[in-house]
């Protein structure tokens, strides 16, 4: 089986790699077939730990916990870690943007991860990321 975690956590580059924010695999999940579509679209599939904390946080029991967690390594996700980088960012985030935004600490973890590792991050969730200047972002509506 493959390990999905990115011990290196190096910075990626190029515009076509894609942070999959946590409610694009909830949709995908559900059976949606637009979000399955941008999912398997994708060459090279990232999510950030927050994205699979919670996506595990949200599984009712031990089998949809087995089951994300198979769909993640099925599908070849890479899971970026929270790095001191990161988590200054979010912080800066959260700082410049909750108040007004309300953005949160899981999404500016998340968005935080996206920029430094120099991803798109993909999103229904465009009220708390637009604001944030230098997240580039691609809105998913289901």
């Amino acid at each position: 089986m493959r390990d999905p975690w990115n011990r290196s956590s190096p910075s990626f580059a190029g515009d076509a790699s894609v942070l999959f924010d946590t409610d694009v695999f909830i949709w995908a999940q559900r059976g949606n077939a637009k979000a399955a579509t941008l999912i398997e679209r994708e060459l090279i599939r990232f999510l950030s730990v927050q994205t699979y904390l919670e996506l595990l946080q949200d599984a009712r029991n031990k089998t949809e916990q087995r089951t994300t967690k198979q769909f993640l390594v099925d599908l070849h996700f890479t899971i970026l870690p929270l790095t001191e980088t990161i988590g200054h960012r979010a912080m800066v985030y959260i700082e410049e943007y909750g108040l007004a935004s309300g953005l949160r600490a899981g999404d500016a973890s998340i968005a935080a991860t996206a920029t430094e590792n120099n991803l798109t991050l993909m999103s229904g969730n465009g009220k708390h990321f637009k604001p944030i200047h230098d997240l580039r972002l691609k809105i998913f509506t289901p």
